[in-house]
């Protein structure tokens, strides 16, 4: 991670995020490994306000890097992650921040920042690997920032499928096939709400946000259009 390459990550999530013909982002790494996190040669300026102090530099980088997380949950889009390789420190954090995480029986894992002198709880690690694997488990693999494989990752339910890396795009576009056979404006609330229902401290308060997303989600064309579809036995049309 540099700044440059996270910088351009930001701006193709943008473009992806207004573009009505991308249904699923799947995100995977180029060569052998899907992200080893930051470049520890130098990782250059955050773009904007420019610093001159070495807090407020560092602060600056550390927050254009940790809004990538929150960049990829308001995507409209489900990002299935296809992890191809070693997913290190801010790869990892990628990895945990994506809806979907299937793995190469190559990947590797690690909350690597804690063997380098620094906290493992970054760029929501610390949230985000407790809600995905329990706090017990997240609480070892911090704190060890040890390196895992994809056998343990599946066992402990942080990816869903491990496959050989030459079938492992391939079995990430068959994913996002399933994904698109449901309606864009179903896919993107029910994205939205699982989120937003890990935040939501009781049971009623998600089940109210349910409620209003189902109201939504019924009056939409692409609902009607599954309806007819299904009466008609025939492939939907979505045009959302």
């Amino acid at each position: 991670m540099t700044s440059e390459m996270v910088e351009l990550l930001h701006s193709r999530l943008d473009d992806v995020a207004v573009n009505r013909d991308v249904r699923v982002v799947v995100l995977t790494g180029a060569g052998r490994g899907f992200c080893a996190g930051l470049d520890l040669g130098g990782y250059g300026t955050a773009p904007g306000y420019a610093w001159n102090g070495a807090v407020e530099k560092g602060l600056a980088v550390q927050k254009h890097i940790a809004s990538l997380i929150p960049h990829l949950r308001s995507l409209p889009q489900p990002v299935i992650a296809a992890v191809n390789g070693p997913a290190s420190g801010g790869g990892f954090a990628l990895v945990l921040g994506s809806d979907i995480r299937i793995a190469a029986t190559s990947a590797r894992f690690n909350a690597a920042f804690i063997r380098i002198g620094l906290s493992a709880c970054d760029i929501g690690t610390s949230w985000l690997l407790p809600r995905l694997v329990g706090a017990a488990r997240a609480q070892e693999l911090m704190l060890t920032g040890r390196l895992f494989d994809a056998a343990e990752a599946l066992t402990m339910g942080l990816v869903t499928s491990v496959i050989s890396e030459s079938e492992l795009l391939e079995v990430a576009y068959a994913k996002a096939e399933e994904v698109m056979l449901n309606t864009p404006l179903g896919v993107a609330l029910t994205k939205e709400g699982m989120w937003s229902a890990l935040e939501i401290p009781g049971l009623q308060a998600a089940i109210d946000m349910e409620n209003r997303q189902q109201i939504m989600a019924s009056f939409s064309d692409d609902a009607r259009e599954t309806r007819r579809a299904r009466v008609e036995k025939r492939p939907p049309k979505y045009n959302g």
